[in-house]
């Protein structure tokens, strides 16, 4: 019967999040779609870092849900996104009545998905690196927001790198062969580009 509940309420928060995807994708000037672009790959990845490492699936789904609200919800500014995210996170996990002993848990990966280095626990490791990860889901959104950011082809690969070693000491040499796969579309992309320009 609890997991059932449990089900529930990720499925409620999930719900929460794509109205405020959907209202972000309207009225925004980008129309950018965090739900299709970055976190369905960050639900993903967290899910299968939570069976490899034996982290709470419950907490880290949560989390990974929950990790961008911030700006999602077009509230603050990026760089505060993640402590903006908590307060949110945890309004919504109230409305709902999720468990308060596992709210922290939840606002701990929301808090702490900017850098596996912050990780205080194996739940907030998962989300961190799952978010990482999910950028060498999308070459797309990459070079999207290389382009919005201002990064010019040559700085790419030196932000993509930045990225990586952003990650675990374990993820890092079990996503490796990804993340070359990834550099070697990233620089195909980049001379297609540059042949048609």
């Amino acid at each position: 019967m609890k997991n059932n509940e449990d089900k529930c309420i990720i499925q409620q928060i999930k719900n929460e999040v794509l109205v405020l995807n959907q209202e972000y994708i309207n009225e925004s000037e980008d129309h950018y779609d965090f739900w299709e672009q970055h976190i369905k790959y960050v639900v993903d990845n967290t899910l299968y870092l939570a069976q490899k490492y034996n982290a709470d699936p419950e907490i880290v789904e949560l989390g990974a849900i929950l990790h961008d609200i911030a700006l999602v919800a077009k509230v603050g500014i990026k760089k505060d996104h993640h402590i903006n995210g908590a307060n949110l996170a945890k309004e919504l996990l109230l409305k709902y009545g999720y468990p308060e002993n596992k709210i922290d848990l939840v606002i701990g990966c929301v808090i702490n998905h900017k850098s596996s280095k912050n990780a205080t626990n194996i739940e907030e490791l998962c989300v961190a690196d799952a978010d990482i990860l999910a950028h060498f889901d999308n070459i797309d959104m990459v070079l999207d927001v290389a382009e919005k950011q201002g990064i010019d082809s040559k700085n790419i690969l030196e932000w993509c790198e930045g990225d990586y070693n952003d990650l675990s000491e374990n993820s890092k040499s079990d996503f490796r062969p990804k993340y070359e796969k990834f550099i070697i579309e990233i620089l195909k992309r980049l001379e297609d580009t540059k042949n048609k320009g």
